[in-house]
Order: C-alpha cells, then sequence, then structure tokens
C-alpha cells in the first residue's frame, strides 16, 4: 500500500528535440500534474505546496527543467533535488537524450529553433553549450532514454512502462533485449553480452526467425553452455535483486545483448521474464531491434 501522505515528484529533463515535450505528454495522460519549464528555483516551493496539502488532490506531480532554466540554478538542481529527497515524496529525475546527428537531423526537419541559437551561435554550438549545461543534470538521472531510434509511439510507451504505475505498486523488473552493433541501451542497470553463445543466424532455416519462435528456442536449448549462460543470469539475480529492491529504487532494467538482437539476446529475455514473472506482478520484456509492438509489456501473474 502506498503512503497517503507522501506524493511523487518526476523531474523531466533533457536535451532540445530528445523528446522532452512528449514523455511530459504522457506523464499528463497518465495522471501527472505537469509543469513544463518551471525554474529550478522554486521546486522546493512547489514541493512544499503540494506536500503541505494546499494541492491536496495532486499526488503525481511532474516537472519539465531544461536549458531554458538560468545556468545558475542549474549547476544548484543537485542540491535541490538532495534536499526534496528527505522531505515527505517519491522523487525521480527522467532525462532524455538523442546521438547528435539524429538531434540535428529532427530540428531540420521541424524547422524549429533551438533555445540557445541565435544570430551569432549556430545550431552546433548551441547543443553543445546545452549538453554541458545540463551536464549536472545528466550526471543524477534515475532514469535516462536514449530516443535517437524510437519513434514517438516507442518512447510513449517506454515512458508508459515506467511511470504508469503509483509508488505503491512495487518494484518493477524489465528485461530487454538488444544487438550490440546498434548500440548498449541508454537505461540499463544491468548488462549482459550473449555473443559467446551459438549463433541460429548461421544456421539458414533459422536466420529469419527470432528467439521466440520455437525451432530458435529448440536450437538454443540443445546447447548446455546456453543454459549454463542463462543460469548464471537468473543465479544473480535470485540472489541480489531484493538488495535492487529498496524504498528508493522502484525499477531495474536487465539488459541482454547478441550480435543483432534477434535470437539469443530475446530467447534469454522471454526466458528470464517467464521465470520472475511466477512470483512477481510487475515483470516486462522489450525487444528493442523486434520494435516495442513486439514486445509482451502486459504485467505477468
Amino acid at each position: 500500500m502506498s503512503d497517503p501522505a507522501r506524493f511523487e515528484l518526476v523531474i523531466v529533463s533533457g536535451r532540445s528535440g530528445s523528446g522532452k515535450s512528449t514523455a511530459l505528454h504522457v506523464l499528463e495522460d497518465l495522471g501527472f500534474y505537469a509543469i513544463d519549464n518551471l525554474p529550478a528555483g522554486l521546486l522546493a516551493t512547489l514541493a512544499a505546496g503540494v506536500g503541505g496539502g494546499q494541492f491536496a488532490e495532486q499526488r503525481r506531480v511532474a516537472v519539465s527543467i531544461d536549458a531554458r532554466n538560468v545556468p545558475s540554478e542549474l549547476q544548484q538542481l543537485p542540491g535541490i533535488l538532495a534536499e526534496l529527497q528527505q522531505s515527505n515524496l517519491t522523487l525521480q529525475t527522467l532525462y532524455l537524450d538523442a546521438d547528435e546527428q539524429t538531434l540535428q537531423q529532427r530540428f531540420s526537419e521541424t524547422r524549429r529553433r533551438h533555445p540557445l541559437s541565435g544570430a551569432e551561435t549556430g545550431l552546433v554550438e548551441a547543443m553543445a553549450r546545452e549538453a554541458q549545461l545540463l551536464q549536472p543534470v545528466s550526471a543524477i538521472a534515475d532514469f535516462t532514454i536514449d530516443t535517437s531510434r524510437l519513434s514517438i509511439h516507442q518512447l510513449r510507451e517506454v515512458v508508459r512502462w515506467r511511470f504508469a504505475g503509483t509508488p505503491g505498486d512495487g518494484f518493477s523488473l524489465l528485461f530487454g533485449s538488444f544487438g550490440f552493433k546498434r548500440g548498449v541501451p541508454f537505461d540499463a542497470d544491468l548488462v549482459y553480452d550473449a555473443r559467446c553463445l551459438p549463433n541460429p543466424h548461421w544456421v539458414p532455416e533459422l536466420r529469419s526467425l527470432t528467439g521466440r519462435d520455437a525451432p530458435v528456442v529448440a536450437y538454443l536449448e540443445s546447447h548446455s553452455d546456453v543454459a549454463e549462460f542463462y543460469g548464471e543470469i537468473a543465479g544473480y539475480l535470485h540472489r541480489w535483486l531484493g538488495r535492487y529492491e529498496r524504498p528508493s529504487r522502484s525499477y531495474l532494467t536487465v539488459a541482454v545483448g547478441c550480435t543483432g538482437g534477434q535470437h539469443r539476446s530475446v530467447y534469454l529475455c522471454e526466458a528470464l521474464a517467464r521465470e520472475f514473472g511466477v512470483s512477481r506482478t510487475n515483470v516486462f520484456v522489450r525487444h528493442r531491434e523486434l520494435g516495442l509492438e513486439a514486445a509482451s509489456t502486459a504485467r505477468r501473474t
């Protein structure tokens, strides 16, 4: 059960073009009272007002803070958040980012002006300045999303998964498969490399299938080293998951990668989700290279 006296505050930050507005809109749809571009110096006043019962109907608040803030306040933000952690709230910081090429392409496609650009400041220079200003925020983020390869729909699904519950809903566990050729997910807490295992890609009849298909499952389960690898991951999680599950942490993202993110990593994530879903309700699966539409994100019983 959640403590009715506590409220939840989510700080949304990140570089321009990374999807902050989309994330804030999703949180608003989830029941958060959303505030865009709040001066960081007013966070304590906001928290006191909500926590003190002046806005008793608002138990979930999401605030966007970005480079439009006064630079000195951004530098002070980690200290402000540290103080808020001591008050009667559940505080989380979400940071969104994307690679330079993607951000430049998004600004080119939308023809929007970067908030830090001007007559004497070009886009590239403005992006570099913004990254520098937001470094204190990105360094303390609880949850970072790399939106470089995410569509708006996929970003919405990621944010919805992360914040759909309430502070009393319990610990959430996400198993995410990925391909190393496209990089390690930014939001991964634990990363396992399955490229040492037999690769179904080299079996012609299995190449077009995925780790969710029975022939691939049978192939992988016929190799003892796959079972051993799986056992090492499951054993670690069974032993240490309780240590990760503490009042200040409400989720854990376990990423398993292989070369293409199609066979081995998918199989392992599906198997892990089934095992841990037996005793937990908030267990999810996401297959990055297959698209979120292929992921099983329903709660398990």
